[in-house]
């Protein structure tokens, strides 16, 4: 609003070339705020863990699924932990899959009640809130436990989402090595993406249940390179 107010002075003051520029300039820093996932514009992120050691946060985004238990084996087979971002409606209606992850010791986020994939960014302060906090009593009641962190329905946040998590006591990840394999269900391609950002305390972006059908496979590739390369998954509680 603030933005806004100072646009129209600008406007009133030096006219409309000035205005309208300022205007411009306005839109587009919300945009990039939006479509950024790591932009702390509208509160803050975690992009990275805070270490020097050679271990990482596996994240696994949009279970539970078919997917869930397979992946939990691979994960314990690598002596490997991670944390689920689940959607609390896909959880409700399995909830035996999301006490699975916490009986073995894997963490549990918030990934929205409903993941309402193509308008989570445009979602107004009432609906954004409602989507947040119907997801945080749905995972409690599901799994016993309340999140602590939460990531945003294709990382896309807006000005209504850190209201929210303050109110819940939720902070929101965000990711810094990514292999695109909700869309690409090649391993060696995905693994070799993730590799060129994988970084002491970098945050990998997963994904269960993609439409290629292999995100399973795709895991397994990354935990053999991970330890190939002398890194293992930790969860940030563990720092």
């Amino acid at each position: 609003m603030l933005l806004h107010v100072a646009v129209a002075g600008s406007w009133w003051r030096f006219g409309w070339p000035v205005g309208l520029a300022s205007l411009v300039a306005v839109h587009l820093l919300f945009v990039w705020g939006t479509l950024r996932p790591q932009s702390r514009l509208f509160g803050p992120v975690l992009v990275r863990l805070p270490t020097r050691e050679p271990v990482v946060w596996l994240t696994v985004d949009d279970g539970p699924s078919d997917d869930t238990m397979a992946m939990l084996d691979l994960l314990d087979e690598h002596g490997a932990r991670a944390t689920f971002f689940v959607v609390a409606e896909r959880a409700a209606a399995r909830p035996e899959l999301v006490r699975e992850i916490v009986r073995r010791g894997h963490g549990l986020g918030n990934h929205s009640t409903s993941h309402p994939s193509a308008w989570f960014w445009a979602l107004g302060p009432r609906r954004m809130a409602a989507e947040i906090a119907n997801a945080q009593r749905l995972l409690q009641a599901a799994s016993g436990v309340s999140p602590h962190w939460f990531r945003a329905v294709v990382g896309m946040a807006n000005p209504f989402v850190a209201a929210s998590l303050k109110r819940l006591g939720l902070a929101r990840v965000a990711w810094s090595a990514r292999g695109f394999d909700a869309v690409d269900g090649d391993p060696a391609r995905v693994v070799a993406r993730i590799e060129r950002d994988l970084a002491p305390g970098a945050i990998v972006l997963l994904h269960e249940s993609a439409g290629h059908g292999r995100s399973v496979e795709i895991l397994q590739a990354l935990l053999e390179r991970m330890g190939a390369l002398g890194y293992r998954s930790v969860l940030p509680e563990d720092l």
